[in-house]
């Protein structure tokens, strides 16, 4: 289960983060994730809870936003979305694709004290 180092990885941030920021509560963290980072939601949801314990994060709620996945094809020259890796256009139907967004995860906002 790999969702359990990403969610200390995120707090590893949050620890790193407000050293710097002079926040010692986090209260609420969004983090937008793509449908090709290959995570869990629930899962990830799961072990956050777990790794916050006994931390600044400890009752911080983890908001999910999901973002589109999308790929540049290269036959067609088009934008398209799509849901998962090797997808074909569904301009054209080429399998040339690449990535341009979806494959990521971040912290896009923080809700802290």
């Amino acid at each position: 289960m790999h969702e359990m180092s990403i969610a200390e990885g995120i707090v590893q941030v949050l620890e790193e983060q407000s050293a710097t920021q002079n926040y010692t509560r986090v209260k609420t963290v969004w983090l937008e994730i793509g449908p090709l980072a290959m995570i869990e939601a629930e899962a990830l949801i799961f072990c956050f809870d777990a790794v916050t314990r006994d931390t600044l994060a400890e009752g911080a709620v983890l908001k999910i936003i999901d973002i589109e996945g999308e790929a540049f094809c290269m036959q067609c020259l088009k934008n398209v979305a799509i849901t998962q890796r090797y997808d074909c256009c569904s301009l054209c139907g080429s399998h040339q694709l690449q990535v341009t967004q979806g494959d990521e995860m971040r912290i896009k906002e923080l809700e802290v004290e």
